[in-house]
């Protein structure tokens, strides 16, 4: 299945990977479907809210230290050139009022594919870092 295709499917938002995925379980999920392996499989249905995600990620140091965490056991990382089917740590407008703050993304062409209450929508963004999956 390409990474359009994958990308088409019904994704729902959910915290905690089970019965949908939040940002990074989104990511991480994109990663398991290239790789083979579930990269979080540790963290899948340990939390349910947003602040138990924060309170995870508060304890690894920050978003790009969490998923360097996961995938670098799995023989992924990071690189300067994101291309189609990689994926990052971007800055992301996640509500009404603009606030701003670090989410998942894979990358699809010039646009970051991020999962959002409403399903998964491409913009282009910022990264703060990218991984080379399926490389």
């Amino acid at each position: 299945m390409t990474l359009r295709e994958w990308l088409d499917l019904p994704h729902r938002f959910r915290w905690g990977g089970m019965g949908g995925d939040d940002c990074l379980m989104f990511c991480a999920s994109w990663v398991e479907h290239v790789t083979g392996v579930d990269p979080v499989e540790d963290f899948r249905g340990t939390y349910g809210t947003a602040e138990e995600a924060e309170a995870i990620v508060s304890r690894y140091g920050g978003m790009t230290s969490l998923v360097d965490a996961v995938l670098t056991p799995i023989g992924i990382h990071r690189t300067d050139e994101p291309q189609t089917g990689d994926i990052g740590v971007v800055v992301a407008q996640v509500s009404f009022g603009g606030e701003m703050k670090e989410v998942g993304a894979i990358r699809f062409g010039p646009l970051w594919a991020c999962l959002s209450p409403v399903g998964v929508v491409g913009k282009r963004l910022r990264h703060v870092a990218a991984w080379g999956v399926g490389r």
